[in-house]
């Protein structure tokens, strides 16, 4: 009787739910309403395939069915949740596609684009071609081995704990230990592959790119291994709430892992370019090293960063558009960083100067010690410090004094008036044997000449060129160059002369004059020119042996 009772009480409910669920309507008229529509006659406590068919255009009732609950099945196995709160209510939705506009509505843009609905006529229905490659979908998700595998399940591994039946958590363990031994293999054969590859562009072996390529090649095997959780997670049937948790921490893991592989090969590239810039001439190739090992890690980290927030459904575009917005503004009110930053690529590309090199840049005169990506770290013969923005080195004129081939050095030597026509012969012809033997000058460009008569001096001009562009060589090159001439005029009785003023007065008897005896014998200047080479070579030699 009591039965009969509670029958009584509870039938009027079941019969006003089944009508609630009988008065709801098919409604195809916009995105909203059609995805609405399909997944809801596909609920447990709300199904009814024939309803959820209606959003499948130009099939059979049959052929309808079997595509709509696959469609549900893909998403749910995927771990895709529908957030129908998102999708447009508007009949006349478009989705921009590059230039051109098209009524549809992607479900998931980034990890299921092949789902999507489209209008045809007033009505909004799945799209032919998500209707054409639900199968092979349907396949890539749920494998044929998988329903085989199901076959040979005993009953009682259906048995639930904690709302997962117990051949679930088999498959998972079974999946979690499969997918560590595809790390392990896969981890060695990334290494022996990149090592490969390595050598074959280096023609080298490097313990340190070794090193590299083995933390590249962990990274590698993880996303192998995480790709093959991925693929076969959806076998085990897990409700769609757990799918939906598992693939966000595999997508997360998986972004991760490729920030990670690609930092590492930024990493990789560099060393090896490092190695290929110190074996080049110019060190502004150096200097591009960090610079660009910042710019790409950069780069990476920001797209994996962008990747992460797509993951957690933040809309990246409307995100883009307003840093776009920002950035234009920034960009006006700092015209000067990014003159700067035109200005620094300009130097790379054009090369005006490398690294070391001494040059003259408007009123700077110093060696360039860095180039950054605003400025230009010049230091002085003083050792000041000048940074110099490079919008405006761009534009001077730059003596670049480092790609001289040779140091030319350019002097006059004074001789007094009263020194005789064959001792101002002897001391040139001195000058040049000692500028030949001089191991740091060019015995086959230099000019030693009697040039002219100066106010107080008979000119004698010396230009040489010096071999090394290093500016301490230079000054030590100018030392022993200047001694051996000071020597020579010392040993031939020649002086030099100093700005003076003369005053001829009529000599007394038994009055000497002021003015020096010179010993013009030409055999005597020539042991004197044989004698101060001879020297000279002797300390040359002496002071390269210490």
């Amino acid at each position: 009787m009591k039965k009969i009772i509670w029958l009584l009480f509870f039938v009027p409910f079941f019969i006003a739910a089944q009508q609630d669920i009988d008065s709801i309507k098919v409604d195809l008229g916009n995105p909203h309403a059609t995805v609405y529509t399909h997944l809801y006659f596909l609920q447990p406590d709300s199904y009814d395939a024939k309803k959820a068919a209606k959003t499948i255009l130009g099939l059979s009732e049959e052929k309808a069915i079997d595509k709509a609950v696959k469609i549900k099945q893909v998403l749910d196995g995927k771990g895709l949740y529908v957030d129908v709160n998102k999708i447009p209510t508007n009949p006349s939705y478009k989705d921009s596609i590059g230039y051109s506009s098209f009524y549809k509505y992607v479900l998931f843009p980034q990890r299921m684009p092949q789902i999507y609905v489209e209008k045809v006529g007033d009505n909004w229905y799945y799209s032919t071609e998500t209707v054409a490659k639900i199968d092979d979908l349907y396949k890539e998700v749920f494998p044929w081995y998988v329903q085989k595998i199901q076959k040979f399940i005993p009953e009682y591994g259906h048995k639930e704990v904690l709302g997962v039946q117990l051949w679930q958590f088999v498959g998972l363990f079974i999946i979690l230990i499969l997918g560590y031994v595809i790390f392990l293999i896969v981890k060695r054969i990334a290494f022996y592959s990149l090592r490969k590859i390595q050598q074959q562009i280096t023609k080298n072996t490097n313990s340190a790119v070794n090193e590299v390529l083995k933390k590249l090649a962990h990274p590698i095997s993880l996303l192998v291994a995480v790709s093959f959780v991925d693929k076969i997670f959806p076998s085990l049937h897990f409700a769609l709430e757990i799918n939906t948790w598992v693939f966000l921490a595999l997508n997360i893991a998986e972004t991760i892992f490729w920030i990670y592989v690609f930092l590492k090969l930024i990493k990789v590239i560099m060393h090896i370019y490092s190695e290929f810039t110190e074996k080049t001439h110019g060190r502004l190739d150096d200097q591009l090293v960090p610079i660009l090992n910042s710019f790409f890690t950069g780069v990476v980290l920001i797209v994996g960063f962008f990747r992460l927030l797509v993951l957690f459904g933040v809309d990246t575009t409307t995100m883009l558009a307003g840093a776009t917005i920002g950035g234009l503004a920034f960009a006006l009110a700092s015209q000067d960083t990014v003159k700067n930053l035109i200005g620094t690529i300009m130097i790379f590309l054009d090369k005006p100067f490398h690294i070391e090199d001494w040059i003259e840049a408007g009123e700077v005169v110093g060696t360039v010690e860095k180039v950054g990506f605003r400025s230009t770290q010049v230091r002085a013969a003083d050792t000041s410090v000048y940074q110099i923005p490079n919008s405006r080195l761009s534009e001077l004129v730059i003596n670049n004094k480092g790609l001289r081939l040779f140091r030319r050095y350019n002097t006059n030597l004074g001789l007094r008036y009263d020194t005789p026509p064959e001792l101002i012969e002897a001391f040139v012809k001195g000058v040049r044997e000692i500028i030949i033997a001089h191991p740091e000058t060019r015995s086959d460009s230099y000019n030693v000449e009697f040039t002219g008569f100066g106010d107080s001096a008979l000119l004698v001009m010396v230009n040489v060129y010096f071999k090394s562009l290093a500016w301490g060589v230079e000054q030590s090159s100018k030392h022993r160059l200047h001694i051996a001439i000071v020597k020579l005029a010392k040993e031939l009785g020649v002086d030099f002369a100093f700005p003076s003023t003369t005053v001829t007065i009529e000599q007394f008897p038994e009055k000497k004059g002021l003015e020096p005896k010179y010993n013009t014998e030409q055999a005597r200047i020539d042991a004197v020119i044989t004698k101060v080479i001879s020297d000279f070579n002797e300390e040359v030699i002496n002071g390269d042996s210490e």
